[in-house]
């Protein structure tokens, strides 16, 4: 374990029990209505921080706009002009999203470290392979996780020069190799909470399987206190995937679908069935592993570790729970039965 040096964001304590799911608005900047209408939908969705771009002078006007529709965490994206920064905070931002060095000299990040510690706003550094100072791409030959690792301490060290120790670090790759190396590497040297994600992961097709593999690593190795799964896609789809990773490693309750690929032996349209079983119990709140199996030979037995499901027959299932079988329903009732039995669990 991490002797982790706990961060306040909100309401939430950044302090390794809980991993917080986040979030970015895609909205345009200079769309409140929309923005809002958007923070609200992630919010429902189960996103637990939400960021937002803060592009210029105007976007400020987002963060009261915001805060008065949701209750979570909202952060403030920001590059380059730290007068931004101070703005945000004035305006009560949760927290910054920054990098040191692109803000200006020395003088810049002490005012936003001052700000930010007498408002109690922590900020996250915000480091990725794109954006490496030039000193460390000669040093290390290109963006290795070493070099970025370096970078982000550096940055912690600038803003710890000012008595400010609110920090939260990401180190960002699209290459999903570096990217855990660089986190793993980060977890060592510093004690900071730590968030993960893949950058410029890609569609919603590649960009899952680039998260998964990435934060999913990082996750089982118990490093990382709250994630984000960047997708081209709509964020709510971010928000439902790092749902669905919690879940697939034991980090957050509800409902486990376990249902095989199906086989010659199959009998009944199990792929419509499985399809419509996750999709009735999306928002089921029951820590519950529920199976949707093809045949007897994956039903009850390799199936025991749900808590109920069915296992398809010729035309027909049988719905089990645990080990034992409860009844036989014809294939139309397949869906309903299950449902109605899940309803009756505690």
């Amino acid at each position: 374990m991490r002797n982790l040096h706990p961060v306040k964001v909100g309401g939430y304590l950044l302090n390794g029990e809980h991993i917080y799911i986040q979030s970015m608005l895609n909205t345009r900047s200079d769309d409140i209505a929309g923005s809002v209408a958007q923070a609200k939908a992630l919010e429902a969705a189960g996103c637990e921080i939400v960021r937002a771009a803060i592009p210029d002078q105007k976007a400020i006007a987002l963060i009261p706009a915001i805060k008065e529709a949701v209750s979570i965490p909202l952060v403030a994206d920001i590059h380059f002009d730290y007068k931004l920064a101070l703005a945000a905070a004035d305006a009560g931002i949760d927290k910054i999203r920054i990098n040191p060095g692109n803000i200006g000299d020395i003088d810049r990040v002490k005012a936003v470290a001052d700000k930010c510690r007498i408002k109690q706003i922590p900020i996250r550094i915000g480091v990725n392979s794109g954006s490496l100072e030039k000193t460390l791409l000669a040093k290390y030959g290109g963006p290795t996780p070493e070099a970025l690792v370096e970078s982000a301490m550096q940055h912690a060290a600038l803003l710890e020069q000012f008595d400010f120790q609110d920090i939260v670090i990401s180190i960002k790759s699209s290459n999903v190799k570096n990217m855990i190396a660089c986190y793993r590497l980060a977890a060592e040297r510093c004690s900071y909470p730590l968030h993960l994600g893949v950058t410029e992961a890609g569609t919603a097709r590649m960009g899952l399987m680039k998260s998964a593999a990435g934060i999913g690593s990082l996750l089982c190795d118990g490093i990382g206190e709250t994630i984000r799964i960047s997708l081209t896609a709509d964020p709510i789809q971010e928000v439902e995937a790092a749902i669905d990773l919690l879940k697939a490693i034991g980090l957050r309750k509800g409902v486990t679908l376990i249902s095989c690929p199906t086989c010659g032996r199959t009998r009944i349209d199990l792929i419509s069935a499985a399809n419509a079983v996750e999709k009735a119990l999306r928002s089921c709140n029951k820590n519950i592993k529920v199976a949707v199996m093809g045949c007897v030979v994956n039903g009850p037995g390799e199936a025991r570790e749900a808590d109920i499901g069915i296992a398809g027959g010729d035309g027909c299932a049988v719905l089990f729970r645990g080990e034992q079988i409860l009844r036989k329903v014809p294939e139309s009732e397949i869906v309903p039965a299950l449902l109605a039995e899940i309803e009756q669990l505690p």
